[in-house]
C-alpha cells in the first residue's frame, strides 16, 4: 500500500518564477504525489508563445493566471486574462491560450487522468504500422498531442521534441 502524502505547502510561486530568463517556458513545477486523485501544473509561456487550440474530451479543467497577461480563445471568443484570473475550461469545449508581450504563468488543476494505454499494430482492427507520433509526447508529462503541428503540450506547456 503506498505511504499517504502528508498535506501542506508543496511549492511557492514566486520561488518558481523569481529568476526566470524572459525566453524561459514549459512546465516549472507539477504536483507529483503518487496517491493523488488531482494533476496540477504550473507553466510558463514566453512572450507570444501558446498552447494550440484544441478540444479536451474527458475533463473539466480550473486554470489560474500567476503572473503575466494574455488571451484565451475559449469555444471561439477571445477572452483577455491577467494575473489573478481564475477560468473554468468544462470538458468538451474547444481552447487555445496566448500569452501577452510579458509572457504568462498558469496553473491548471484537473482530476488525475489514467496512464496512456500504447496499443500495438496487431490490436488495431485495420492492421498495417502504428504511425511513430513519439514527436507529439510531451516528455514531462507524457499526453500525446492531438494536432500535428502542436508545438508545446496542451497538459503542461512543454515544448514537444523535436519542435
Amino acid at each position: 500500500m503506498a505511504p499517504t502524502p502528508r498535506p501542506g505547502v508543496l511549492a511557492l510561486l514566486t520561488e518558481l518564477t523569481g529568476d526566470l530568463p524572459p525566453d524561459r517556458a514549459g512546465a516549472l513545477w507539477r504536483l507529483a504525489e503518487e496517491s493523488r486523485q488531482l494533476d496540477a501544473n504550473v507553466v510558463r509561456l514566453p512572450a507570444g508563445g501558446r498552447i494550440a487550440g484544441h478540444v479536451e474530451p474527458d475533463l473539466d479543467v480550473l486554470l489560474y493566471v500567476a503572473a503575466g497577461d494574455g488571451v484565451l480563445e475559449l469555444e471561439g471568443r477571445s477572452q483577455d486574462v491577467v494575473a489573478g484570473s481564475v477560468v473554468w475550461l468544462p470538458r468538451g469545449s474547444r481552447r487555445a491560450l496566448r500569452a501577452g508581450p510579458g509572457g504568462l504563468v498558469q496553473l491548471s488543476v484537473h482530476r488525475r487522468r489514467p496512464g496512456l494505454a500504447i496499443k500495438t499494430a496487431a490490436a488495431s482492427s485495420e492492421g498495417g504500422e502504428a504511425a511513430c507520433l513519439l514527436d507529439r509526447v510531451c516528455t514531462e508529462c507524457g499526453r500525446l498531442a492531438v494536432e500535428s503541428d502542436a508545438r508545446y503540450c496542451s497538459r503542461c506547456g512543454e515544448e514537444l521534441p523535436g519542435r
